[in-house]
């Protein structure tokens, strides 16, 4: 079934719950289909009179803003541990090369990395768990956690509710467009930072070894 025809089927106190749920389950570093589920709750929300594009927003950038501290806070306690062990749990989203390429952009840009981040798939998952892992002051943490939050999440909502009211009819046949949208860019942002965390990866286990003399 299409998320946005499931969402269809409960109520719209459900929806908020599950959009705050899911986006905040991947902002504290469990990797799920917060962009997906947002994208294609807004787009109900522009065609269902139940929804509350307001309230959908809402719940969307607290679940942002709330899921990237409780990942901080998890991150700061457990360490560079807690990374090993969520390298072992989710090969794929937590490489050795994804946490390099994760960590340079916040040695690199800091605050600005977690305020970006959360508009790239990946880094969303890991701007919350480095930053704590990293020691980020937390008073910069949090003005990057709640800008990013509210710019994402309730951008987000903001641009696909009012896309969707302009061009209602017409996305009640496509409505799926959005939806494939979404996930395109969540897609092509993910392959640019696998493909630099796959040279990042390649570049750490090149042997750095140095020619010999032919007399040694």
């Amino acid at each position: 079934m299409h998320v946005q025809e499931w969402l269809d089927t409960v109520p719209a106190a459900a929806v908020y719950a599950v959009v705050g749920l899911v986006i905040g389950l991947e902002s504290l570093g469990i990797p799920l289909p917060g962009e997906i589920i947002l994208v294609s709750a807004a787009l109900l929300s522009s065609q269902h009179g139940g929804i509350d594009p307001f309230v959908l927003g809402a719940c969307a950038t607290a679940g942002a803003i709330i899921g990237d501290s409780i990942g901080y806070a998890i991150g700061r306690k457990g360490g560079r541990p807690l990374l090993a062990w969520l390298g072992r749990k989710f090969p794929k989203h937590f490489s050795e090369g994804h946490i390099a390429t994760a960590e340079r952009s916040f040695q690199k840009w800091g605050m600005w990395a977690v305020f970006f981040g959360r508009f790239v798939a990946l880094l969303r998952i890991f701007a919350g768990p480095l930053a704590g892992v990293l020691r980020m002051p937390y008073w910069k943490f949090l003005t990057a956690n709640i800008l990013g939050g509210i710019l994402w999440a309730g951008g987000t909502t903001a641009v696909i509710y009012y896309l969707g009211v302009v061009a209602e009819s017409w996305l009640k046949r496509f409505s799926w467009l959005g939806l494939v949208a979404a996930v395109a860019i969540g897609i092509g942002s993910m392959l640019i930072v696998k493909r630099k965390a796959a040279k990042a990866q390649s570049a750490q286990r090149q042997p750095e070894t140095e020619p010999v003399a032919a007399g040694d």
